[in-house]
Order: C-alpha cells, then structure tokens, then sequence
C-alpha cells in the first residue's frame, strides 16, 4: 500500500510513475526490486491488462511467427500499444476462446486499479495519523497489500508524538500481522534506513532540499574513494539515491502535518523530544516482539548495516555532541534492540563509521558496545580514521575509546606525508620510540618537512643510542631515494657535527648486512672520512690549475690582468655558490673538503689548518665572503636545518 512513501524497491526504473510491490506490469512486480516479494497469480500472468483488447485479439489473438508449434502447452497472444508489445501467455484450455481471456483481462485491470487506490488511501490516512480509516481497508487487502501496508505503518512510528498515536499505531501493525501481513524482513530493513534518516535530519534545523544535496554530494565522495567497476558504482549511486529520497520525502509527508500547525516552514524537519522517542521505541520493540522469531539474525544484521549506512552520508552535516542528545536516543535506541535481536556486525560498521569520518555514529557504538559488554577494535578503527585524516573522528576513538595503539597510524602518517595526522599524534603524546621509528619512516620515504619536524621533538639521547640503527632501516625502506638520509645527516639530526660525521663513516665502512649496497654507495662517496680527503685533493688540483692558469695561461680574458678580487670570483664563485645553497647545519665530507682547502688557500695564514677542518660550515663560507665581491654573495646563511 501507499504511493506517496513508496520506497525504491517499489518503484518503476522510469522514475516517472511511482508503482507499488503489487503492481505486476508486464512482470514488472515489486519483486524486482524488493527480493523478498511475493508473486502472485497475478504477477505471473505477465500482463496488467490496462489496455484494451484489439480487433484481433477479440477474434481469436495474434499468433507469433515460428511459435504455433508451442500450442500443446499454451498460445503467445501479442498486444500492441504505441512502440511497445505485450506477451501473455493463455493455457490451452482458453484456446478457443481468447474472448474470456479478454474479459478476464479487463476484469484484472478493474481489481487491480481497485487496489492502487485501496494502497492510497491507506497510505494517506497513515500520513493523516487517521488510524480508524486506515484499520478499515485492512478487510479489503490481499496479502501483499497487507505486506505492503504493514512496511507503511511500521515506517509511521518515528513520528508519533502521544500515548494515543502510539496506541493507535501499534493496534494497526497488530491488525496487520493478525490478517496475514508476514514480510518481517523488508518492514525492518526498510524502517530501520527510515528511522536513520529520520534521526540524522533532527541533527539540527535544516531543509529537506538541503539535506538530499549534502547526501547526494557526500554520496559521490563516498564513491570516489572506492575501488570498483565504474557501472556498479553508479548503479549503486542511483539506487541509493532513490533510498534517500524516498526516505526524505517520507519525512516531508509526516512532518507537514505537525509543522502546519505549528506555523512553521513547511520545508523544516520538526524536531522530537525525550518522550516522542520513548514513544518511537516502544512502538518499534513491540513490532519486534510480534515478529518473534520470524526475524533471523541475519535481518538483524542486515537492518543494522541499514540504519548505520545513512549516517555515515550525513557525517558532514551532523552538529557535535548529537550523540548525546535527544535527537540520536530514538536511533541508539534503534540499534541497541537490533544488536539484542542477534545483529552481529557492529565492529563492521563501526570501522566504516571510524573510516568515513562518522563521529557521531562511532560515538553512539561506543556506547551501545559498554552497554552490551561488546568489544570493539578501537585501535583498527584509529588507523582508519588517521588514514583518512578524520581528526574529529580520531579524538573521539582516543578520548571515548580508549584507543592507544598510535605506532602504525603515526608511521603511517609520516610515510604518507601527512603533517596534520603527525600534529595530531604529537600533540596527543607520543612515546620517545614512536616518535624515533616515525622519523625513519619519514626519513625513508624522503618526507623531509615530517623528519625536520619530528627531528624537533625526539630527545637527543634517543638520537644518540639510535643513531646508527635509524640510518640503516631508513636506508633499507627507502625504495632508492636517499634524500631523507641526506637530509638527518645535513641537519645534524646528533646536534654533533663530529659525531654526525663518525656515524655516516662507521656505517659507510661496516660490513654489517643490514646496511643496504646503495647506503653503503651514497656514504662512502659523500660523508665518509674517504670523502673528506678525496675533497681536499681535489681542492688542491682546483688551486694548482688556476695558479697555472694565472702565470702561463693564454686564455683572451688575460686573467692576470684582472683585479685580485675577480681573480678570486673566477677560480671559487662555483664552489661558493654550490656550498652556500646546499641546505642544512652542515656539509657532505666531498664538499667540506674542497670548502676547506678553499679557505686554507684564501685565508692568508691567518688561521690554522687544523682550525679550518674543525670550522663550522658557516665559518668557512664568510672566509670566502670576504675574498669576493658583495654583489655576487647570497643572503646570509641562518642556522636551521633547511637554510
């Protein structure tokens, strides 16, 4: 029964005309969208019979071409209308007289426009809260009427709001089931999305035309992030979307009702108190207790899944703290009764909840888990959350959850590049090792603005004890791209330059197997003690050739002939420039070295060898400085790990 709250498995694919489970068009019953629908002789004629019978069916029928041979078991009568054909098929004993198929036809088409307005009209009286009328189409209807009249009067109690509605509802749903109405399954899967929806737009004061634009756009989020067919996704998109609005215009139709009254906007949602949602749930458990054990628990399962699934489409649209107010008591109440009826799936939808960002409803299973002695994965669902940067969702699993496993999702985090997650996790408080593994894990994945960060909050004596270990895993994760390594080694990450500069040398010349071949490379050729002398002798070749090029070159630009200064630019801008933009606290041996003897060249004696190579970077680059011109000299350099 009903047309203006038919649900989606009860409409035509056109979505021009609504249609009820018992309008079997041309076999086009309920049954293809609601699985549980019942065909009835009806249904299995294969034809409504709205049009009337043509000439030639009167005298007899058309005879398909090639199909005569099938006689012995039955004739195909084609009706044509417009661009369409209609198939019946009529059994052998009305052979010779197709008339009586015609009048039985029009008979069918009379009865069955009969019960479209019965479907109506009850529907209407429900929307009415006109309980009388509405019992007294109960003679009238055939069982899946009665099916379908039951699904409309369950969907009608989260909207009561007084003990004699809720009498009255209830006495309806018991008349139902006493004249046969039995289809459990679909009222509690359908109601139980109904009441969802239902919870979710008492949130806060909205439009109903708002509410399907932040469910359809939600909806499309939701779909791009997963993996699949394109095709099944967007047939998945449209029959979820005919959910939606059938649930929100079953809303609309209940709600106008009140809010006329009231004076308010006929597009609002109108709000529910303490006692309306005792009143829903009492009507709801007592639909349950009459449905006995002809509910399974996998309709439990299933109804379960089916009123969590329009909450985490609303998730963006739900005020803070709705959890604990009295618009979610009548669906925590909701799914507090499907978990005692057998629903087992709560962690499942839960994790769902925690990955799509579902706060509100990760809050309410929290719940319903403490009360039933349920236990939920919180520490998973954190992963979750943190994967998919729901920070909202993950103060919630932390503060009301207990959640504490924080290793997996902060390495994760930093691996990802995901600075707000790894804010989040140091904020929250992080142990000295979670911190130290998630710098390797930013420093193998070449996160180099995570590593500068974490490399702030890890305490030095960590650093120290760790050092080695965390190049090396660093190296081993890092996929062939040393830039992060690079990085921890030119920061200083042991705010040592001597001591910096020995680990790198200790583990350039180590035979351990856990140091990879290209770590092994990158150190020898760039920060080992090797390196250092290989800088320096190229440094003295560098200085030997300029000299020859200043006393017995015969290059045109007469370099002897230039100012010292010039001189000066021509043999070390290069080297000058390649130092000065190398970023970090210190320089790669190779580099160190040729900067050193460079300034041991330049420094007219006026420091020691042995003061240069302990010189820091800085030093060594303003003993340059002076020997150049102030117009070809970069800013100053400033002491952080990334100037």
């Amino acid at each position: 029964m009903g047309d203006p709250e038919a649900s989606p498995m009860e409409e035509d694919e056109s979505g021009v005309e609504v249609r009820h489970a018992f309008e079997c068009d041309l076999g086009v019953c309920g049954g293809r969208f609601n699985i549980d629908h019942t065909h009835t002789p009806e249904c299995l004629a294969f034809t409504s019979g709205r049009e009337k019978a043509s000439t030639n069916s009167a005298q007899g029928g058309l005879l398909a071409e090639g199909q005569k041979e099938a006689a012995s078991h039955g004739v195909l009568v084609v009706r044509e209308r417009g661009d369409c054909s209609r198939v019946k098929l009529c059994s052998s004993k009305f052979r010779a007289g197709s008339r009586s198929c015609v009048r039985d036809d029009d008979a069918r088409s009379g009865s069955r426009r009969d019960k479209q307005d019965l479907g109506r009209s009850f529907q209407l009286a429900v929307s009415a809260h006109d309980w009388l009328l509405a019992e007294s189409f109960i003679p009238l209807a055939d069982s899946q009427r009665l099916n379908d009249g039951l699904c409309i009067a369950l969907d009608s109690v989260w909207f009561l709001s007084t003990t004699q509605e809720l009498a009255a509802a209830t006495r309806l749903i018991e008349r139902l089931i006493s004249a046969g109405a039995s289809d459990f399954t679909r009222a509690a899967l359908r109601t139980s999305f109904l009441a969802s929806c239902v919870s979710a737009c008492r949130s806060r004061t909205m439009s109903l035309a708002d509410t399907v634009t932040v469910m359809a756009q939600r909806l499309r989020e939701r779909l791009q992030e997963c993996n699949g067919d394109e095709v099944l996704k967007a047939e998945a998109a449209a029959k979820v979307q005919r959910f939606t609005e059938w649930a929100l215009k079953c809303i609309g139709s209940h709600s106008r009702g009140r809010i006329k009254g009231e004076g308010e906007s006929s597009n609002a949602v109108v709000q529910s108190s303490a006692l309306e949602s005792r009143l829903q749930l009492m009507a709801f458990k007592r639909f349950l207790d009459l449905a006995g054990n002809r509910l399974t628990s996998k309709d439990y399962t299933e109804a379960f899944d089916a009123a969590c699934f329009p909450l985490t489409l609303f998730s963006s649209a739900i005020d803070p703290g709705w959890a604990t107010g009295i618009a979610a008591s009548a669906m925590q109440g909701l799914l507090g009764l499907l978990v005692e009826g057998g629903a087992d799936n709560v962690n499942q939808c839960f994790l769902e909840a925690a990955r799509f960002g579902s706060t509100e409803l990760v809050r309410i299973l929290l719940q319903i888990a403490q009360s039933n002695t349920m236990e939920l994965d919180v520490d998973l669902a954190l992963g979750f959350a943190s994967h998919y940067c729901k920070i909202g969702t993950m103060d919630c699993l932390v503060d009301d959850g207990n959640a504490e496993a924080f290793l997996g999702p902060l390495m994760r985090a930093a691996e990802r590049g995901c600075m707000e997650v790894v804010h989040w996790f140091v904020r929250r408080g992080c142990r000295d090792m979670e911190l130290c593994l998630a710098l390797t894990a930013a420093a193998s994945s070449s996160r180099v603005d995570i590593a500068e960060y974490l490399l702030s909050h890890v305490p030095r004596h960590v650093l120290q004890t760790l050092s080695a270990e965390i190049l090396k895993a660093a190296g081993e994760r890092s996929g062939g791209s040393l830039k992060g390594i690079a990085f921890l080694l030119q920061a200083d990450f042991l705010n040592s330059p001597e001591a910096t500069y020995r680990i790198a040398d200790g583990i350039a010349k180590s035979e351990d197997e856990a140091v990879t071949p290209e770590l092994r490379s990158f150190l020898q050729e760039e920060w080992s003690e090797e390196a250092f002398l290989r800088g320096r002798m190229l440094g003295q070749a560098h200085h030997l050739n300029v000299m020859r090029a200043l006393k017995r070159g015969c290059s045109p630009l007469h370099l002897q002939e230039l100012p010292l200064q010039l001189q000066v630019t021509v043999a070390y801008l290069p080297l000058y420039k390649e130092c000065s933009s190398a970023k970090g606290v210190i320089l790669s041996q190779w580099l160190r070295g040729q900067l050193v003897e460079a300034a041991v060249r330049l420094s007219s004696r006026m420091f020691s060898e042995e003061s240069l190579i302990k010189a820091s970077k800085i030093s060594l680059l303003s003993i340059l400085e002076s020997r150049l011109p102030g117009f070809l000299l970069d800013p100053p350099c400033v002491n952080s790990p990334l100037s």
